[in-house]
């Protein structure tokens, strides 16, 4: 009574399935999984196994010619 035998576990399955849909279930288990890993590297303490971030920098624009503004005036 107390274990699950095979058929159990199908129709749970089944039911999953229906409830998520099947497109949904990868992208829930891989968030899982990336929750699982960053759980166990911050329980470690190892920060070199995870890439550093480091941002771009911003991308520095061309200043607006002067002329530009210039012909903008109005009486």
């Amino acid at each position: 009574m107390g274990e699950f035998s095979p058929i159990h576990w199908m129709i749970v399955l089944a039911v999953i399935v229906l409830l998520f849909g099947g497109r949904r279930i990868p992208e829930v288990m891989r968030g899982l999984g990336e929750g699982i890993r960053s759980f166990k590297e911050g329980m470690r303490g190892d920060a070199a196994g995870t890439p550093t971030q480091n941002p771009a920098p911003p991308a520095s624009a061309p200043p607006p010619s002067s002329s530009a503004t210039e012909n903008k005036v109005t009486h």
